[in-house]
């Protein structure tokens, strides 16, 4: 952990970006029960996306936890929650990716977790969108078994309203990749994807999109995309990286707006809620 954050300290000092925001994610949770959320927004009815029920047991396997409020893991979500709506908000800002510098980090754990807990907030409503299409993760860590995904809407046989699933969660849908695609870089800097970006930033005033983007180091899928994402969030797993891929990462993101940084499966003391 120490090593990370004098990685980040220099890297900043290099990269005026980054905001001084480190949030320990501790991803060794587990979940007990789904929590029902008593907001208006229960009301909501999908008429068109389709409705998926969760299933606790595949969601507690995945470290899934964000419903589970219960669970004092499940607080580090919400609290990156804050920090990630405060920061967005402030700049008008309504898209968010998340990468990480090399696989296994846990950024698309995070996606899901940050995606839920927003969901969870009166007058937001957020979308997750898996653009990992080398190595899609969101479907299979939420256990959603959808017919159609971004890969038919991309090869022309499903339209965006066949593609969106709603996990049985108000106010948060989900555009799953079923499957690898091929020239995933090529395919992210389209006029395809470019159009879909733009409407779904534009569909809905109170929607945050967050883009579930692979690592930065090894394909250049993520910085194909960035571009068109107003902020970035950067996870990396604690004693995972070198200093030289945090600092890699933070020149590749020179450019970007980077909101922090999340330093997942840190082992962090729990603590009860007084």
């Amino acid at each position: 952990m120490e090593k990370i954050k004098e990685a980040l300290k220099k890297a900043k000092s290099q990269n005026n970006a980054i905001q001084n925001r480190v949030v320990q994610v501790k991803s060794k949770a587990a979940v007990s029960g789904l929590m029902k959320n008593d907001n208006l927004e229960n009301s909501i009815v999908y008429a068109q996306s389709k409705v998926i029920k969760l299933d606790s047991a595949t969601l507690e396997d995945n470290r899934i936890i964000a419903l589970n409020k219960s669970n004092p893991a499940s607080w580090a979500f919400d609290s990156l929650r804050t920090q990630v709506l405060q920061k967005m908000e402030e700049n008008n800002w309504k898209t968010i990716a998340i990468v990480s510098p090399t696989p296994e980090a846990g950024k698309s754990v995070v996606s899901i977790n940050l995606a839920i807990s927003i969901s969870q907030k009166p007058n937001k409503t957020v979308m997750l969108v898996d653009f990992d299409l080398r190595k899609p993760r969101v479907a299979k860590y939420l256990g959603i078994k959808s017919q159609k995904s971004i890969n038919d809407f991309l090869s022309g046989d499903a339209e965006l309203k066949d593609v969106i699933v709603n996990p049985g969660i108000p106010k948060l849908t989900i555009l799953p990749t079923n499957k690898p695609v091929a020239q995933s870089a090529e395919i992210l800097s389209s006029g395809k994807i470019q159009e879909l970006v733009s409407e779904l930033k534009n569909r809905y005033s109170s929607r945050i999109i967050i883009f579930d983007l692979p690592p930065l180091l090894n394909v250049d899928d993520a910085m194909v995309l960035l571009p068109q994402v107003d902020c970035v969030l950067i996870v990396v797993g604690d004693g995972q990286h070198s200093e030289s891929e945090i600092l890699e990462s933070m020149r590749l993101l020179s450019r970007s707006n980077i909101l922090g940084v999340v330093v997942n499966r840190a082992e962090v003391e729990e603590r009860s809620y007084y």
